[in-house]
């Protein structure tokens, strides 16, 4: 059946009817979700349409299944060059180049990365703009809006056009959906607010000028990001911390400018440098869509203490007890924490050295219960 959609995919495709050989390579994908030939064709329709963000998204996707697939790198390089995304582009075109023989495309591709290359760094005289490695390049993400986050649809059987799912359906409201952010002069931090999120669930990757964000806790509908940035960055200086309450992702700015927002937009005119002198002793700025600026000191306080009076109940809250006494206690303290504990196999918990330093602590069983050595 995948087969069949695929074929008509193409046909519909060579007709010039974009929108149904995406719609048609969308339904082939949710029944062949490991093709990687089907992500790499509905790139190059994505293409065709000027979808360049989800084309570059599809083309990862078929290079994470298939890595020796060249049409995948071709495609993300086209696309990537489409968003200005030279120096992204360019390591793609190279790997594909490499995996093929005499392919001018790759050639004449590769050639205009350089051109715009050159251009940008005779324009930007200082401008920090790290040549990117493959492996710097955005994760497949699905989104294209920072603001709106395309979660699992209601009827997933229901497969519509892949271009028109954010106008056409409604969308399952994301768990994630507090974003903040604000500037300094060298760098814009990004604060996404979720609770209680395990580390290894989050992913976020830095481009020149792509910002990707994946959040996906098994259970539960999976919140992307990737919007394409008002300014350059410099990847190999961004970061990212996931708190208990926050993801808090760093970008280091690869100019010295104001952003006047967080996401790219043609409506917007390229600001001025800022003049390092003049602003050296002025608090950060804080960019916001409402007429009232927010009191960002405030609000970080404000998490902190929710942080700090967060309410656990049963092993949750014991365990945050006797993190927090481990994490305020000094040296002696914490040996005795220790040996106290491993010696009684989980029974004991002294906290004073002098008394349990020079014996063995021996285990102490509930009233009810008694301790029993287990034979191996």
């Amino acid at each position: 059946m995948a087969s069949e959609l695929q074929e008509k995919a193409r046909e519909a495709f060579v007709d010039d009817n974009l929108e149904l050989a995406i719609d048609l390579y969308t339904q082939a994908i949710n029944m062949n979700p490991k093709n990687a030939v089907l992500f790499s064709d509905r790139a190059q329709a994505n293409i065709k349409l000027n979808n360049f963000t989800e084309a570059v998204a599809d083309a990862n996707k078929a290079i994470e299944l298939d890595p020796a697939m060249a049409k995948a790198y071709l495609r993300k390089g086209t696309a990537c060059i489409k968003l200005e995304e030279y120096y992204t582009a360019k390591a793609a075109l190279e790997i594909g180049a490499s995996l093929t023989q005499n392919d001018t495309r790759f050639t004449k591709l590769i050639k205009e990365c350089d051109e715009h290359i050159a251009e940008e760094t005779g324009d930007l005289t200082g401008t920090l703009v790290p040549n990117l490695p493959p492996s710097a390049a955005p994760a497949p993400i699905e989104s294209q809006s920072l603001y709106k986050t395309v979660e699992t649809l209601e009827n997933a059987g229901e497969t519509r056009n892949a271009s028109h799912q954010m106008e056409e359906m409604a969308l399952v409201k994301p768990k994630y959906s507090r974003l903040e952010y604000y500037q300094k002069l060298e760098e814009v931090v990004v604060t996404i607010f979720a609770k209680g999120i395990p580390a290894k669930n989050v992913a976020v990757d830095f481009g020149e000028q792509i910002l990707s964000v994946t959040i996906d806790v098994p259970g539960e509908n999976a919140y992307h990001i990737q919007p394409r940035l008002f300014g350059k960055i410099i990847p190999d200086k961004c970061r990212y911390e996931v708190l208990s309450t926050k993801v808090e992702i760093r970008l280091a700015k690869a100019e010295a400018i104001n952003w006047t927002s967080l996401e790219f937009s043609k409506e917007i005119s390229v600001p001025q440098k800022v003049n390092v002198s003049s602003v050296v002793s002025q608090r950060p700025t804080y960019p916001s869509s409402k007429s009232r600026a927010r009191d960002w000191d405030k609000l970080e306080a404000q998490v902190k203490a929710e942080e700090k009076e967060e309410k656990l109940d049963g092993d949750a809250a014991l365990n945050k007890f006797f993190r927090d006494i481990y994490q305020n206690a000094d040296e002696d303290m914490r040996r005795a924490m220790s040996k106290s504990f491993v010696e009684s196999n989980g029974t004991v918990l002294s906290t004073n050295w002098k008394e349990v330093g020079s014996k063995t602590v021996e285990g102490s069983a509930p009233d009810g219960m008694e301790m029993k050595k287990w034979e191996y």
